[in-house]
């Protein structure tokens, strides 16, 4: 697996990492745990270095398992996680105060079953606490050895700019894809000339670029794409002109359609590292798979015209949602 520096922080991560979000919550029911931690383990055994989590991520659940799979190798990876909810619940609203950033810090520090924290990130931002309050917090903690990086998830432009002048931030997490493009217009720059690195989640369309996801999916009652408006029977089965452009190209170039949108994440910029998440084995095998895909100058040109006259229907988030980010 390659590795890349995320911006100029010289935090090294592996090319692809993992979002292990999926294993715990969001998605359906919790992957037994056994399960969980063996496709952790030969993440590592792939050459995967980086995985992301968060306090959010069923209330702290998440942190303990990667803690626990990750323990045996702990000095040879890179975590990620993240505050920024009220006792660790999405529905109670964000938290960035000062105190709770120190406590939710301490207890991910538990259960991570680490002394500190690679890189620690803002879940989103807070408009009731300034960012430079949030940035400062951070600082502190990697003063005190707790922490070794700051991290923005979600963050709009100007908020990058007032964190990174209190505390250098080494990445932002944000949502990038083929399907969702936003951060081109503003963020990408913005992170260059900053010299921030990028980590784009849901870097498969929160699984619907793989082509296994049609219009007759039907999801876990407790799958949270059964709220979001792209994932409606009509806009997946609009949008399935998306997956079936992105199949013809990977069968020409002997990939999988994940394959081809990870490629060509990685493609864009030397500093962006995608965390695509999964509970399966194989679909694990494949997303690594993607950092050996190099694409070409022509590969590039090809994907961006096939793409050039579709519009992805439906909006990525619910407006409650979608209100918490770009702050």
């Amino acid at each position: 697996m390659q590795k890349r520096i995320l911006g100029s922080s010289g935090l090294e991560v592996s090319a692809i990492g993992l979002g292990c979000m999926g294993l715990s919550y969001g998605y359906g029911p919790a992957t037994d745990k056994a399960d969980a931690i063996r496709l952790i383990r030969t993440a590592f055994d792939h050459g995967v270095t980086f995985f992301d989590t968060a306090e959010a991520y069923a209330q702290g659940a998440n942190e303990a398992l990667l803690g626990e799979a990750l323990q045996p190798f702990r000095d040879e990876v890179v975590i990620a996680t993240k505050f920024g909810f009220e006792g660790g619940e999405v529905q109670n609203g964000v938290n960035s105060k000062p105190d709770n950033i120190r406590a939710v810090t301490d207890a991910a520090l538990k259960r991570l079953r680490t002394d500190r924290i690679d890189l620690l990130y803002q879940h989103r931002v807070d408009p009731d606490v300034p960012m430079e309050e949030v940035a400062g917090t951070v600082k502190e903690l990697i003063e005190q050895g707790k922490v070794k990086h700051f991290g923005l998830s979600e963050a709009g432009a100007q908020s990058i700019r007032r964190a990174h002048a209190v505390q250098p931030v080494a990445a932002l997490q944000s949502e990038y894809s083929l399907w969702w493009r936003e951060p081109e217009k503003e963020v990408l720059p913005l992170l260059e000339e900053l010299g921030i690195g990028f980590v784009p989640f849901s870097p498969l369309g929160k699984g619907f670029l793989t082509g296994a996801i049609t219009r007759s999916t039907h999801f876990d009652p407790s799958d949270f794409r059964n709220v979001v408006p792209r994932f409606s029977e009509a806009n997946r089965q609009s949008n399935q002109v998306l997956v079936d452009v992105l199949k013809q190209i990977a069968a020409g170039l002997n990939a999988t359609p994940a394959q081809i949108a990870l490629a060509w994440l990685l493609a864009q910029k030397p500093w962006i590292a995608p965390i695509p998440g999964t509970t399966k084995l194989h679909r694990l095998n494949e997303n690594i798979g993607a950092a050996n895909v190099a694409l070409t100058a022509d590969n590039l040109r090809e994907i961006e015209a096939a793409f050039a006259d579709i519009t992805v229907q439906g909006d990525r988030y619910p407006a409650h949602l979608q209100a918490r980010v770009g702050r």
